[in-house]
């Protein structure tokens, strides 16, 4: 590593070091030993918490011995409360509390959004990135080159690697509508960028990369105009919650150093897979439309031929649509939302009556038609049922009960269809991973009284790269079936 770097570093834990040496990218709070200045100046912590903390935890501890176990009827056995991991979770970061106010790192010393390099205990060099005050995870890594010097030149670079690999992989026909930019797997920690023929639209998650948007966005339309591209601009869709995890503010809109009102219409429309949508990346889900799905539906357009298929959670109609269009002889799209269905029918009159004949909408919930489309014994006929549903976990801890609904939707499913029909089945979560995916199914068509002949095993469009060794990129899967 080149010495007198002008640069704060991270002295982080073994556990820490191991993380990022086997290809994560994210240091949390709990693994900073300390924060040392180029100047010489250093902490002994992060500063997440106010001075006191310590021994306002030790008073009450003295102070109260009560609500750390439960007795169990006549045995005298205990167990630990439900909320006792909350709780040692708590005294931790008590623990790890600053003493005194000179222990608290000053905001004008590191702001959110600082350069800094992190080391191991050793000092040996590990990456650099960007440092969030207010996040659980604290420094977001955008290399791990020590000769990296992060000026507008580095960026843009970045920007041109990544679009230049979506050329490669996705080909000239699906660049008007892909993943420009995809977080820690592109190394830009927290920036989504979705491009919609003429327009990008992006979602900004993290401290770091809203104070650099004043550099990458520009550079982003620079490299699309150099490669001939005319957009109109960039809409943000910063509309999410997880933001204030950074300390950020909820907002959308243009972003434009100029006059927006040329700006004004937030609907474009697309082409895929030879099927056309509106897009209204204003008002849509996440960025406006999900584009990782992409070659699934492709997929299942292959097997729809001649079927009668069922698209649960059609959300703007697109396996629908591919069903329909791949040459379907009926096709019901469903989804609990009025606006979706509004939209996935209007996307079908888009691609003109040979493919909206053939289609029907419904607004329901499918935990209440799946059920009923059993107990009728399936009247319409259906060979074909498409799952798709939003991710039912966000989460480790509610692993259990999204594997409940999984198996609900799935089992039922597999009980509509006759034998010799097929089943797509999908899963958005990463926390929910293939191992457990894959559990779900086995023990949902033991319980249904079916085996399942596998078609292929297919995951997200390559857009949405999959990066080894940092598990939240590996979250899509999408099972194809036989039910005999």
């Amino acid at each position: 590593m080149k010495t007198n770097r002008a640069y704060p570093r991270a002295v982080i834990t073994e556990k820490g070091a191991r993380a990022l040496e086997s290809g994560h990218p994210w240091v949390y709070e709990g693994e900073i030993r300390r924060f040392a200045l180029p100047s010489g100046e250093a902490w002994d912590n992060n500063g997440s918490l106010k001075p006191g903390a310590r021994e306002a935890l030790n008073a009450n501890a003295s102070g109260n011995t009560s609500g750390t176990a439960e007795t169990e009827g006549d045995s005298g056995t205990t167990r630990p409360k439900r909320n006792d991991f909350r709780e040692r979770r708590r005294r931790k970061e008590l623990l790890n509390a600053p003493r005194t106010e000179d222990e608290i790192i000053p905001l004008d010393a590191l702001p959110d959004g600082s350069i800094v390099d992190v080391v191991n205990l050793k000092g040996t060099y590990l990456g650099t990135g960007l440092l969030s005050r207010h996040s659980r995870i604290r420094v977001r890594l955008v290399t791990r080159n020590a000769n990296d010097d992060f000026s507008p030149a580095f960026w843009e670079r970045k920007i041109r690697w990544a679009w230049e690999y979506r050329k490669t992989v996705m080909g000239d026909d699906d660049i008007t509508a892909c993943r420009v930019i995809f977080s820690e797997a592109d190394e830009f920690p927290g920036l989504i960028v979705d491009r919609f023929n003429d327009v990008l639209v992006t979602q900004t998650l993290s401290a770091g990369m809203e104070r650099l948007k004043p550099v990458i966005f520009p550079a982003l339309l620079r490299v699309f105009t150099e490669d001939g591209v005319l957009l109109r601009g960039i809409y943000e869709r910063n509309d999410v919650s997880t933001r204030a995890l950074e300390g950020l503010e909820q907002t959308t809109g243009w972003w434009s150093a100029s006059d927006t009102s040329d700006f004004a219409p937030t609907v474009t429309d697309i082409t895929e897979n030879g099927v056309r949508y509106h897009v209204d990346f204003a008002n849509g889900q996440k960025t406006g439309f999900f584009l990782d799905q992409k070659y699934n539906r492709r997929a299942v357009a292959r097997l729809a031929r001649g079927r009668r298929v069922l698209d649960c959670c059609t959300h703007t109609g697109s396996f629908a649509l591919n069903a329909a269009r791949g040459g379907a002889q009926f096709v019901r799209a469903v989804d609990v939302s009025e606006t979706a269905i509004d939209m996935a029918r209007e996307n079908a009159r888009l691609n003109g009556p040979d493919v909206s004949g053939r289609m029907d909408f419904t607004v329901a919930n499918i935990f209440d038609l799946l059920p009923e489309l059993e107990r009728t014994h399936n009247p319409e006929r259906f060979d074909f049922i498409i799952l798709d549903p939003p991710a039912f976990t966000k989460s480790r801890s509610t692993i259990g009960s999204a594997a409940r609904g999984y198996r609900e939707i799935n089992y039922r499913a597999m009980r509509i269809l006759p034998r010799g029909g097929y089943l797509a089945t999908c899963s958005c979560s990463h926390f929910m991973d293939h191992e457990h995916f894959k559990r779900m199914l086995t023990e949902a068509a033991r319980d249904a009284g079916v085996r399942l002949r596998q078609i292929e095993e297919r995951q997200q469009a390559p857009d949405h790269p999959i990066v080894w060794g940092i598990p939240e990129t590996d979250y899509l899967k999408c099972l194809l079936f036989q039910v005999v």
